[in-house]
This record gives structure tokens, C-alpha cells and sequence, in this order.
């Protein structure tokens, strides 16, 4: 069972094939730090893990990869039938135990899913394959383990199968069940994803007042703040803190202003020096802000699809923070993954973010920070050699 109890969690992501990396695999912990130098294919292993995510949510291939010859290994060749792609996959820890899922996507000459396979407890639980060039179906086969050992049926190449297969399979017996409970462990740990990358240049804009789900870009951070601050008071407090910790002068509240009907402003109370536009500050402050509150909220806040038919309470939200410590100094650095260690460590938030440089030095004992036993952080470095991104742990 995973480390968060009930809630399935994401342990390792592969990227076979994909991009700048071959044959690379990534340990995820609950935070998970990313480094590496420019060109080192970062961003890759987010992307990829993001993908993943919007295909468990039912989107079709064309949505998630709109460039699908971007995707492809540079070195990658054309078979005799002109065909090129990529290949990523996971580990989902949980109540069945770790199910790996892997899936082979064509991106050239037209994009479509030619395997996927998912496997548990043992067993090859879920299999596809493209029979037939000529017709948009593949093969799939799963695990049914009564009179007959697996059921076969076509189902369509450019849906992930996994996130089909509640509405395929009966689970009238066992073998029938684990398949059923291996998918909803693997749909419901990728779907519980948030995309995060503040943009300051956007969230210097006031926000209309009921935009009170935070977006990506966090450019609508003024009207979720007025949202949070009136519904919890101790997380508001514990974001005031944490503001107080990353910004430069007097920080006694983080208060917004504007009429109901018109839009909202966020401001920064410094006491005697009065109020503080938070359109003011520099970039680096703004980015600590939206993401000190991304870490400090929940899926209910964010604009996220999380799995609805499962409770709350057995999903456990990741955040993919493209560029985690851009223009923070060493101060904010260290402080918001002091936040990160804190929330990641009570089991119900994870985070997986890119750094280009990780702060060894200043990462925070996860014990510490939580003020309870947690493991802690996971950093993940990327080298490059002989043309192969290779991930080193540690």
C-alpha cells in the first residue's frame, strides 16, 4: 500500500522514448525536485506526466499532443512503413499494490495509441495492440480469470484504454475485479494533477471577483485570495506566515479590495507603511505567493478535474511546478520548500517541480519542517551522456 494509506500516489514515471530521454526512469517521492541545466529535458519529464494525466481523464490523443512530431526522440527512425513515435509510462502505488502502465503512442504518419499495457499483482491485467493499420481500433485484452483466462473486444486508438475500461468490464469475477480496481487506482492518481506556473506578468491584472477557482497562470491569484481568506482562517494564517517568511518588508496580512460587482485587487498590509499593491512586487515575489498558496490549498480551490465518483479523502493532489525556484532568491527558495516539506508530509499534497539548481545545502528536513516523521525530498538529477538523459537520484 502506498505511503499516503487509501490514497494512490504516482512513484515512478518513464519516459522510454520521449523527447530528449531513452530509456530514463524517475522515482517520485512526495516532493520531488528536478534538476538539471537548460537542455537537460526538464520540462520533458512534467510534460510527460501531464499527458498523462489528461488521457486518464478521458481527452483524446489530438488534444493532449498537438504537435506530435515534437514529442519524438531526435534519433528516433522511421520503420519500413514510415512509422515513428514515443513511449512513457508510470507506477501508481495504492490499495492493489504498484501497477505499472505503459503505452506506446505513433506520432507519425498519424497519431494513435499502438499499445498499452497494464500490469499488477502478477498479473498482465490490461493489454492493447494495433491489429489492423486500416481501421482506428486496437486489439485489447484484460485480465478475466474465469471461464475464459481474458476477454477481448476493439476499442478505439486514440483513448487511453485504462480510463475506458470501467465502462467495459462487469467485474463479475475476480480476475474481472483486480483489472477494475488496478485502472481506478491508475486513473484516479493521474488525474488528481494541478499544472502550476504562476506568470507575473499576467497576475499584475485585477481579477473579476468570481473567478474563485485559481488557474495555472494563477493570473486570477487576487480573486482567490479574497475566496480562501473568507472560507478558512487558519490557512489564510498559515499563507500569511509563509508570505511573511518569502517577501522583503513588514507582512501583516494578505487582504484584497474592490467593490463585489467590480474586479478584485490583492494588497499586502505592512503596518505602519501602509498597504502594498501586490501588482508592485518583483517577479520572484509574486511566483513565491501563487505557489506557497497552490501548496497551502486543496482541489476544491484549483482549477482541476479530480476524479468526482471517489472521496476527497482517497486522492491525494500532485502539483507539476515547471521551473519551481524561477526568479526566487536563496531566501525563497528555501523557505517555500520549507511549505512543501509541511503539507507534502501530511499525505494528502505531493509535488513533483523542476529546479535549475537544487539548494542541497538549504532543502529542509522534512521531519523538521513537519514537525512529525516524513521522508524526504526526492532529487532527481539529469546528466547528460552520450546524447542520453540519464536521471541520477538521490
Amino acid at each position: 500500500m502506498s505511503a499516503s494509506g487509501l490514497r494512490p500516489v504516482v512513484t515512478e514515471l518513464r519516459l522510454s522514448a520521449f523527447k530528449t530521454h531513452c530509456r530514463a526512469a524517475f522515482p517520485l517521492g512526495p516532493l520531488t525536485l528536478i534538476a538539471g541545466p537548460s537542455g537537460s529535458g526538464k520540462s520533458g519529464v512534467l510534460e510527460a506526466y501531464a499527458a498523462l494525466a489528461r488521457l486518464a481523464g478521458g481527452q483524446r490523443l489530438e488534444e493532449v499532443f498537438r504537435d506530435p512530431a515534437g514529442y519524438i526522440p531526435r534519433r528516433a527512425r522511421p520503420d519500413g512503413q514510415g512509422r515513428r513515435g514515443f513511449r512513457i509510462g508510470c507506477t501508481v502505488d495504492g490499495p492493489v499494490g504498484p501497477v505499472r502502465l505503459d503505452v506506446a503512442v505513433q506520432a507519425e504518419p498519424e497519431l494513435r495509441i499502438v499499445g498499452e499495457r497494464m500490469t499488477g499483482a502478477g498479473e498482465t491485467l490490461l493489454e492493447t495492440a494495433l491489429r489492423d493499420p486500416g481501421r482506428r481500433r486496437v486489439q485489447a485484452a484484460w485480465h478475466t480469470a474465469g471461464a475464459v483466462a481474458v476477454t477481448r473486444a476493439p476499442l478505439p486508438d486514440d483513448r487511453l484504454a485504462t480510463s475506458l475500461l470501467p465502462l467495459r468490464v462487469a467485474g463479475k469475477t475476480e480476475g474481472q475485479r483486480l483489472a477494475l480496481a488496478a485502472a481506478e487506482q491508475v486513473v484516479v492518481a493521474l488525474r488528481s494533477v494541478f499544472v502550476c506556473d504562476p506568470r507575473p506578468e499576467r497576475m499584475r491584472a485585477p481579477a473579476p471577483p468570481r473567478d474563485g477557482r485559481l488557474r495555472g497562470g494563477c493570473e486570477n491569484l487576487a480573486a482567490v485570495l479574497r475566496r480562501t481568506s473568507r472560507e478558512c482562517g487558519s490557512r489564510h494564517a498559515a499563507l500569511v506566515a509563509a508570505v511573511r517568511a518569502g517577501c522583503t518588508g513588514p507582512v501583516e496580512d494578505l487582504v484584497t479590495e474592490g467593490p463585489a460587482d467590480g474586479v478584485v485587487r490583492a494588497l499586502l498590509a505592512q503596518g505602519e507603511l501602509g498597504a502594498m499593491p501586490v501588482e508592485r512586487l518583483g517577479d520572484g515575489e509574486l511566483r513565491y505567493i501563487a505557489l506557497a498558496l497552490v501548496l497551502l490549498t486543496g482541489p476544491g480551490v484549483l482549477e482541476m478535474d479530480p476524479a468526482a465518483d471517489v472521496l476527497s479523502a482517497r486522492q491525494a493532489l500532485t502539483v507539476l511546478a515547471d521551473g519551481f525556484d524561477r526568479c526566487l532568491d536563496r531566501r525563497q527558495a528555501r523557505a517555500l520548500l520549507r511549505v512543501a516539506a509541511r503539507m507534502c508530509a501530511r499525505g494528502h499534497i505531493r509535488l513533483v517541480g523542476t529546479v535549475a539548481e537544487p539548494p542541497v545545502a538549504d532543502l529542509p528536513d522534512a521531519e523538521e519542517a513537519a514537525g512529525e516523521e516524513a521522508a524526504g525530498a526526492t532529487v532527481v538529477h539529469l546528466g547528460c551522456e552520450r546524447g542520453t538523459r540519464v536521471p541520477t537520484a538521490r
